[in-house]
């Protein structure tokens, strides 16, 4: 029952997605319970940090970006999930999942460069302290977030542009949400271009951040060994979330690859489903939890607005 023409599918299905007969509401009242309590905790710290002078720094600027992408990567994936979980067929149009691909694609590729320009900022602060200001310029925090935002925009939209016109021998995903090489790997056409492609997009916006991030921490673990008591805790203390939030995401991330790229059918379904899911549901929550809670100045501002404290 295929709807197939000469280039293109009209829908796919996802067939990852297995009748849980009446667990279905209690999974959706899960879901929906944790999609609330991601835009919740987003939407307060980056009302805090706007509506706060004190944080107008560098540092929480680019964190009120990393929870502005947190909320649009969550808001790529559970809308459709929470349909598909209530729903007794699972399919999804072809140019909504397409919509999902970029949604998501582009959520980690701004992820890894906020991240990066993250670990530049705490580079700077640390390792040239006197020159932080002159160097970290409102300008210059306007550019990064720019290109944080509009390069993986555009990548991904090249990225789709190629996808989107393959000639597919089936319909069927085996995920519980789209995924661009999922799609690709049904095309009956060559395929190297996008291949190519890939790699190049998988070079530039998750290889080179990861190398720069690496790069500033063995600058920042010199200068702190090298450096004062006082050096090494204003270090510990801004760059242990920071570290945190770049392993949960990339561990996350391998999962999503690795399921991606070989056969995990010897691994049991909800174990898969819970991996493919893993960097789209727990990043969202773990980034401004952990944040809250590590950083002092947002912290004290959150005890005072949520328990009345002065």
């Amino acid at each position: 029952m295929m709807m197939i023409n000469a280039t293109q599918v009209s829908y796919f299905t996802l067939s990852a997605y297995f009748d849980t007969g009446v667990f279905k509401y209690l999974y959706f009242v899960i879901i929906m319970s944790l999609y609330i309590l991601i835009i919740s905790a987003n939407l307060l710290l980056i009302v805090i940090i706007c509506m706060n002078r004190s944080l107008h720094e560098p540092m929480y600027i680019f964190l009120c970006s990393l929870f502005v992408n947190e909320l649009y990567g969550s808001t790529g994936l559970f809308p459709m999930l929470l349909v598909q979980i209530l729903s007794d067929i699972h399919t999804v149009s072809a140019s909504f999942c397409f919509l999902q691909i970029f949604c998501v694609y582009s959520y980690v590729c701004v992820e890894f460069l906020n991240l990066a320009i993250m670990s530049y900022d705490r580079y700077l602060a640390i390792c040239y302290p006197l020159q932080y200001n002159t160097r970290m310029t409102s300008a210059k925090v306007a550019i990064l977030i720019g290109v944080t935002w509009l390069f993986p925009f555009l990548t991904i939209v090249i990225l789709v542009s190629l996808s989107a016109p393959l000639q597919l021998c089936g319909n069927i995903i085996d995920k519980v949400y789209c995924g661009n090489y999922s799609v690709v790997k049904l095309a009956c056409s060559d395929t190297r271009l996008h291949n190519i492609y890939g790699l190049i997009y998988t070079v530039i916006s998750i290889i080179i951040p990861l190398i720069l991030i690496l790069y500033t921490y063995m600058k920042i673990l010199k200068v702190c060994f090298s450096g004062s008591k006082q050096t090494r805790q204003k270090a510990v203390s801004t760059c242990t979330p920071h570290l945190a939030s770049l392993l949960n995401f990339s561990f996350g991330c391998c999962f999503q690859i690795l399921q991606s790229r070989f056969d995990m059918s010897s691994v049991p379904n909800m174990l898969r489903i819970l991996l493919s899911l893993y960097f789209l549901t727990c990043q969202p929550l773990f980034t401004p939890v952990l944040y809250g809670l590590k950083m002092s100045k947002i912290r004290n501002i959150c005890k005072r607005l949520l328990c009345g404290e002065v």
